[in-house]
């Protein structure tokens, strides 16, 4: 199949719509665009569909273009993604983009649930309890990033770092990394792709490292990056990849 071809397969079973139709103002972008998303870009890497749409959504909300997360969000339904994972993904936003933008998401795909007669809210999925938020966030975060952040926050002063260092593990890990409806090895799947939609360098790294020890290879981080390119850009996608040349680099001569 040509790269026409693929588009129009992945497309009909994404949206059940026809690509290519030269319908609408901009028929020429259009065209531009089906061809490259859905003829080339979901050819590259080992991903399923299912997985490149969750990582679509993450990325649509980090960059806030709830217009096209709406359509990602019913594609994703169409191929199997259940509700429940679809807001986990969402969710676990949280951590790198913060409340707001989290809310302005969820307000949409809620909008898409009710329309698909998907009952709110969705069963919980929470696992934590107030008393040991702290302790199961940190059986998630030390294995996987140590104490790194502890010890650069405890250089801020007045002492105000350990506490930011305390809230990184109770909220980041301890209220969402420890949820059900997501495994692990794709929670750190999706905030690296939502790390590369901001161009977050530092955090890049450290997550480039927790991916591999979770069980994710690096070409798989790559595929993820390459399937973020046609929302964020090539400059944004091309630092991301040179994140992973580098630190893949710095392992070997370890």
């Amino acid at each position: 199949m040509n790269r026409i071809e693929i588009c129009k397969d992945n497309f009909k079973k994404l949206f059940k719509g026809e690509a290519l139709n030269g319908k609408g103002n901009d028929p020429e972008m259009m065209d531009i665009l089906q061809k490259f998303i859905f003829g080339e870009v979901f050819t590259i890497g080992d991903i399923d569909k299912k997985t490149r749409e969750l990582i679509t959504c993450v990325v649509l909300t980090s960059l806030q273009q709830l217009p096209q997360l709406k359509s990602h969000v019913n594609a994703a339904l169409i191929i199997g993604v259940t509700p429940i994972e679809i807001r986990e993904a969402v969710y676990q936003c949280v951590p790198v983009i913060g409340f707001p933008k989290t809310l302005n998401a969820l307000r949409v795909i809620n909008e898409v649930f009710t329309e698909c007669n998907i009952q709110l809210p969705l069963e919980r999925q929470g696992m934590v309890m107030e008393d040991n938020r702290y302790d199961e966030g940190l059986k998630i975060q030390d294995p996987l990033y140590g104490n790194r952040i502890e010890n650069l926050m405890s250089k801020v002063p007045g002492g105000i770092g350990e506490k930011v260092a305390q809230f990184l593990t109770e909220v980041y890990f301890g209220d969402f990394y420890t949820r059900k409806g997501l495994n692990l090895p794709l929670r750190e799947l999706l905030n690296y792709c939502v790390l590369t939609s901001i161009g977050a360098e530092d955090q890049l790294v450290s997550h480039y490292y927790a991916n591999i020890k979770i069980g994710n290879s690096k070409e798989l981080l790559a595929a993820a990056i390459v399937q973020t390119l046609p929302y964020i850009g090539f400059p944004l996608a091309l630092k991301g990849l040179k994140i992973i040349i580098d630190c893949s680099e710095k392992t070997l001569e370890s």
